[in-house]
This record gives C-alpha cells, structure tokens and sequence, in this order.
C-alpha cells in the first residue's frame, strides 16, 4: 500500500459520529505548519482562504494551476493527511471532473470538499445530476487507486439565512445524502445549518458522517459532538481572523505617533 493510500485510509478513519475530527482550515503550507504544529490529526484546505491569499475572490476564480500548485506544497510540507476544498472540481461534466480529480490526487490530496451549488451560476444541481458528479469523483479516485475521502457538500443551508431554515430544506438535504452516499461519497458536509435540532436529525437519517462548520451562532465542538457531528471544519473564519490582527498591527505600525507612550 502507497503512503498516499495509507493517509487515506488514517484520514478517514478520524471521522466517528460523537467524537469529531477538528479541521482548522489552512491556506498555504506555513499555515498547515502552523496548524500541524498544534497537533492537528490533517491538515484542510479552504478555498476562500486559498484563493483570497493569492488575491482572488472564491468560486474558483483562482486558477486550477495555482491551486493544485498550492496543494502540492502544502503536502510536501506536512507529514499529515491532506484534503482539498476543491469546490466544484473546475468542471461541469463527470469527464472533467474525473481528469481534475485525477491531476489533484497526483499532488498527493486525500480527500475532497465537492459543492453541489452551481458555480457561476444560480442555485444547485439537480440532486440527480450531482449524485452523478460524485459519481465520477469516486470513480477517478478508484482509477487512480487511492481511496480519498470525498465530502460531498450542500449548499442549501449556506444560500439562505438561518432565521429561515425549515423542514423542507432538512428534508431536501437528507435526501441529498442519501442520494451522495449511494454515488460514491465518505462524507455529508451541511456548512450553514447552526439549529441543533436539525443538526441532530440530520447525524441520525444519515449514514454519512456530518461535517459541520464552525461558523458564528453554530453550537460549540462539545455539542456538536453531542449531536452527533463527526467533522468540524473552519472554512474561512481562521483566515479573516489572521488578516484583521494583521491589520490591526499594521494600523498600530504605521500610525505610531498616535499611540500613547
């Protein structure tokens, strides 16, 4: 077995419902020293993180190149389990999504965030044609021999406030589950949802473990764990965090003269 497979197989092991796996996204590989330096278990990848480093907006607007690039370097850097918020894998169609998936792998990744929104577009494909997107995720990843983790996300929750998250919607994403998991999937990724009632139902109609990020408002890593969730991510607060003490302290540099001695 290749030590990439061997991540693979430890990353995915560290994903048990009641006792999450803590991923405080990174953006380059001196954050993911930063962070392995911490003892984190893997290192994440966030793509709005990643993309706003290297000065672009996220939704893939940072080139594949550059991204892949980044992720090579951040493997090579850390002895650790890597996965990549690869949002919509730079493609539309399961052979494209295949090959990239393939080109991401070959940079030593063991795992993937997958969005089931519509890049560039409005709204999120149709469960169907999503379930069929992970389809050919899980396949490139056969192929290639190394059994990644695939965290295939909804963006349900993420696209409208919390105030308005209903049944429908838990519904909708519980079926989305269910539909991801027959495709292929490791992992349900629900970034938005804060309600732990709906946390709670959503750990227990689905058999893939729950990733849940720690945004503003949502319940703590305890109750998280109490509910079920197996995967808390970060996404982009670490990075907004680190660029306003960045600011702060330049302000404070550069305006010294307005300090009181």
């Amino acid at each position: 077995m290749s030590d990439q497979s061997q991540r693979a197989k430890t990353f995915a092991s560290l994903h048990k419902k009641g006792d999450p796996v803590i991923l405080f996204n990174i953006w380059d590989a001196g954050s993911a020293g930063a962070v392995r330096d911490a003892g984190a278990q893997a290192i994440a990848t966030g793509s709005a993180p990643v993309a706003m480093a290297q000065g672009f907006g996220d939704g893939q607007n940072i080139p594949l190149e550059t991204a892949l690039d980044n992720a090579r370097r951040i493997v090579a850097a850390v002895d650790l389990p890597v996965t990549l918020d690869f949002e919509g894998a730079y493609a539309e169609d399961p052979l494209g999504i295949a090959q990239n998936v393939k080109r991401a792998l070959y940079c030593g990744v063991v795992g993937f965030n997958f969005e089931d929104q519509i890049i560039g577009g409005d709204g999120l494909y149709d469960t169907t044609v999503q379930a069929k997107r992970v389809e050919a995720m899980r396949a490139a990843c056969e192929d290639a021999g190394i059994p990644a983790y695939v965290n295939a996300r909804t963006d349900i929750f993420l696209k409208a406030p919390a105030e308005t998250h209903d049944e429908a919607m838990l519904n909708d994403a519980i079926a989305r589950a269910s539909a991801y998991e027959a495709a292929g999937a490791s992992g349900f990724f629900a970034p938005g949802l804060k309600d732990e009632a709906m946390i709670s139902r959503l750990c227990e109609r689905t058999n893939l473990p729950v990733n849940i990020i720690a945004l503003p408002g949502t319940p703590g890593t305890p109750r998280l764990a109490e509910l079920g969730v197996a995967r808390v991510s970060y996404g982009p607060v670490p990075y907004r965090q680190m660029i306003k003490w960045l600011t702060d302290q330049a302000q404070a540099a550069i305006h010294y003269r307005n300090c009181s001695p």
